[in-house]
């Protein structure tokens, strides 16, 4: 079976911790931050991780 690529751009947005878990950041934080309200960019700042689906339908990719 043919190797997988790399998909460039998930890989960019993705993060994989230590412990195997993928970080990735919250939407709506990358642009036009000045019209959101102090109390959503800083949870933004935080970050989420994915959900086991998630993870396992992207780990081949990443």
């Amino acid at each position: 079976m043919p190797k997988l690529k790399t998909h460039k751009g998930t890989k960019k947005v993705l993060k994989i911790r230590k412990g195997g878990t993928i970080k990735i950041g919250k939407p709506g934080s990358r642009h036009n931050t000045g019209k959101k309200n102090a109390n959503f960019n800083q949870k933004a700042r935080k970050g989420s991780s994915l959900s086991r689906a998630d993870q396992n339908r992207l780990r081949d990719i990443i």
